[in-house]
């Protein structure tokens, strides 16, 4: 019988691990998808962002209830999963309990994840109670319909459910270890689930029953949470680390300017050119195929992965200005359309080997209303607690509008215009542009 079990449970190990494998080399592919860029610089930098703001959770805590709250279930996820090594090798070779020859350690430990187990329990409570009777606005935003409601609440319940097993689990053992009974030799310190024992029944055939139910349940669950992730906005657990290592360095409000347009425009300022003469010839790659960015592959893989990175916590959107005074546009709403349509563009290589034309865009989903109503005051960078960069995704679509598109509001088209012809934003002569003076 416990070869059974033992073969049964390596066959669940493969399967589990083996397709979430499979979605990782999935994942990677999709972000590779994008245009490449080199944020190899300051690695000291890159390293200390990485450590305060993905281990530390530094940007976490400027909202301390949430902040908190979610240090605690972030930890309880790193640690408790530390006891995921012991039952697999306790499922593998049928032993029970196999590191409790640690002795007082393994007490500590035991001890230690099951009061950080009631904490996740209760935070994660406290996190339902905030979404769904609370209902704090930015989780009831236009962009949260079914599917990112569900998925949100779908995690919660997930924890709840993990966190109640591994304390059942341990209750039942609790109770097996007193009477006696087997392998159930007295391992471990229990400072939750010894309060819940007395509820169980004292039979020890049912205990072993409830014992062993809680441990299969609890492994399944976590295999199947493992590969719900790729599906879920709870990827960032993996990709919060890569994401704020290799996010953007350089002061906020300073946009990348494209090369083979500041050589020409330099060339035009120079008071010695000929203006007759026609640009310089770019070198090597210099010159894009496309100016900006009309569908995902037209981005870079750091904003690919920004948008499989996005938490869905509305942090950017409940402070962008624009989005306050009534408008259209949601950050938020950016990144999961970005994401959606990688998945799209990715399906599609799926079934067809390669990327075959689909008349489809990101404008399929984001609108023109969206996109310029943004007024690039970097607030929706400065609060994401994991450094996603929607802004980056808007200027590169605003790019594509006016340089490919020669599409943009009229306001801005007459602005272009006193550019071009004045050499500034007013409608004014360059020689009338101080008459106001002698008004």
């Amino acid at each position: 019988m416990h070869f059974l079990s033992n073969i049964l449970f390596a066959l669940l190990l493969i399967v589990g691990v083996g397709y979430f494998i499979m979605n990782v080399k999935k994942l990677i592919r999709n972000i590779k998808l994008g245009r490449d860029i080199d944020r190899s610089d300051q690695p000291s930098a890159r390293w200390k962002n990485m450590v305060n703001i993905a281990l530390g959770q530094s940007k976490m805590v400027r909202r301390p209830v949430a902040g908190i709250l979610h240090i605690i279930v972030y930890a309880g996820f790193i640690i408790i999963n530390i006891e995921v090594l012991e039952i697999i090798i306790d499922g593998l070779f049928g032993t029970h309990r196999v590191f409790s020859f640690a002795g007082g350690l393994y007490d500590f430990l035991i001890g230690s994840f099951e009061i950080l187990a009631f904490l996740v329990l209760i935070s994660v409570i406290i996190f339902w109670i905030r979404r769904m009777i609370i209902r704090i606005p930015r989780f009831w935003s236009k962009e949260m319909t079914s599917w990112p409601k569900n998925d949100a609440l779908n995690i919660l319940y997930f924890e709840m459910v993990l966190m109640s097993l591994f304390l059942i689990m341990n209750a039942a053992d609790y109770n097996l270890q007193q009477l006696g009974v087997g392998h159930y030799i007295k391992a471990g310190s229990f400072p939750i689930s010894q309060y819940i024992a007395p509820w169980l029944p004292q039979n020890a055939d049912t205990l072993m029953w409830i014992e062993r139910g809680a441990w299969w349940l609890h492994i399944i669950g976590i295999f199947i949470f493992l590969n719900y992730l790729y599906y879920s906005k709870h990827l960032h657990i993996l990709l919060a680390f890569p994401n704020t290592y290799y996010a953007n360095l350089e002061p906020k409000g300073k946009i990348n300017n494209l090369q083979s347009v500041t050589d020409e425009v330099q060339l035009m300022l120079d008071p010695n050119a000929d203006p007759y003469a026609a640009p310089p010839e770019p070198e090597g790659d210099e010159m894009p195929e496309k100016f900006g960015a009309s569908d995902v592959t037209d981005l870079t893989w750091i904003q690919l992965m920004n948008a499989y990175t996005c938490t869905e916590c509305g942090r950017c959107t409940s402070v962008c200005p624009a989005n306050q005074t009534g408008k259209l546009l949601s950050p938020r709403a950016i990144m999961m359309k970005t994401r959606d349509r990688i998945e799209e563009v990715g399906r599609n290589i799926d079934k067809n080997g390669e990327f075959k034309e689909d008349d489809k865009s990101l404008f399929a989903t984001i609108t023109n209303e969206e996109i310029w109503a943004c007024t690039s005051c970097n607030a929706c960078v400065e609060e994401c607690p994991v450094n996603i960069d929607p802004l980056s995704i808007i200027v590169d679509l605003r790019r594509y509008l006016v340089m490919e598109q020669s599409s943009a509001p009229q306001e801005l088209n007459m602005m272009f215009t006193n550019i071009e012809n004045n050499g500034a934003p007013w409608q004014y002569n360059q020689l009338d542009r101080l008459n106001w003076k002698d008004e």
